[in-house]
């Protein structure tokens, strides 16, 4: 049951000030009453009935029950009374709040058929009232069919999106552990041996330097080329861990094939909406790649770059007029392929190719991974 207490709807069914009206209702019907005893029992029933309600909210098992079958009690009384109803709404809202799902038709079955029961007898003894807001009690039976259902489904789907956004912030979780393990294997591999070899050179350059300081000069000289060769490597590496925005990637890609001399087309907005630098990191890496192999392999003179986001997906198609890709050949060993499906599978994307009058090559990457990551 819901920790919060709310006595309306999150998501109103009806207006708010409908939800108010419901509220201020009863005072119109009980002081209708001409007696001061049937007055003071409205009342009393009016503010039983709100307690209840409230209670149904914050209890749970036998009480939370108890709680919703006086309400009902209530609701008749009132209807038997006075000829209000209008209880029966927050009872279907509340109704639509039980989540075991025995539970749920039971209880909306009883409802349903005492509120029927509640109308006809409303019908037979109070014929006139009834008719004068008839209007009002079709909607208010709708309300009682439609709304527990409703409210029983959005709160089904909100806790479902609750589960998916948590295996959402796991699977990012996942993916910030595997580019740190990544990131320490390039690290050890570009610093450790060389690193390790500039050790043994200062040593043996410090037991050098007395008896041949011309074989010291020298392993001073590879030490300083090794610590040269390792800081060229490191701001490489440092360069590629930066995330690269699409629109910065873009750019530099007109530059390239500009300089090519083939046409470049772009469609579409390069400023991703809700997308994790991670992501679109690696969708400038793809997309840089793809261009690539177009200016190395393709023979092409034209190429168009087209980006489309949708609710599902962000998809980046490139199409270039040039020779194709031989069917025949395993071409996904090749040419880059091979590092593009790497990249997309880190993000559950997906690359297809197509070869028609040239060569069609479509990025995909589900938006689900781009909402897990934005909390990073």
């Amino acid at each position: 049951m819901p920790k919060w207490y709310q006595i309306f709807p999150k998501y109103p069914w009806l207006s708010i000030y409908a939800w108010i009206v419901f509220c201020i209702f009863p005072f119109f019907f009980i002081f209708r009453s001409t007696g001061p005893l049937e007055i003071v029992i409205g009342l009393v029933l009016t503010l039983l009935f709100f307690i209840a309600y409230r209670l149904s909210f914050i209890s749970n098992g036998l009480l939370l029950y108890i709680s919703v079958f006086v309400e009902i009690a209530i609701s008749v009384t009132m209807t038997f009374l006075y000829g209000y109803i209008y209880f029966a709404i927050f009872l279907s809202f509340f109704i639509g709040n039980i989540q075991r799902k025995v539970s749920f038709f039971v209880i909306y079955s009883i409802h349903l058929l005492v509120t029927i029961v509640a109308i006809i007898f409303g019908f037979l003894t109070q014929m006139e009232l009834f008719l004068s807001h008839l209007p009002f009690l079709i909607i208010c039976l709708i309300g009682v069919i439609l709304l527990p259902f409703n409210t029983y489904n959005r709160n089904q789907r909100e806790m479902l999106e609750g589960q998916l956004e948590d295996a959402q912030k796991r699977i990012s979780q996942y993916i910030i552990i595997e580019e740190r393990e990544r990131i320490a294997r390039d690290l050890h591999d570009t610093l450790g041996q060389k690193l390790s070899l500039i050790g043994l050179k200062s040593d043996l350059a410090g037991r050098l330097i007395e008896k041949n300081p011309e074989a010291a000069k020298n392993e001073i000289h590879d030490i300083n080329q090794t610590a040269r060769s390792v800081l060229k490597e490191v701001r490489e590496l440092v360069t590629n861990m930066r995330g690269t925005k699409l629109e910065d990637e873009l750019f530099r890609i007109k530059q390239i094939l500009h300089a090519a001399q083939i046409t470049c087309k772009i469609s579409g907005s390069p400023k991703l909406l809700k997308t994790p630098l991670l992501v679109e990191n690696m969708l400038s890496m793809c997309l840089k790649e793809a261009v690539t192999n177009v200016v190395k392999h393709s023979g092409a003179t034209s190429c168009s770059i087209s980006i489309k986001q949708s609710a599902k997906e962000t998809l980046i198609k490139v199409y270039d007029n040039g020779v194709g890709i031989d069917e025949r050949k395993d071409w996904s060993k090749g040419h880059g392929i091979r590092g593009i499906k790497e990249r997309l599978e880190f993000v559950n994307g997906s690359l297809d190719i197509y070869s028609k009058n040239g060569t069609i090559v479509n990025i995909h990457v589900p938006n689900v991974i781009q909402q897990t990551s934005q909390g990073e």
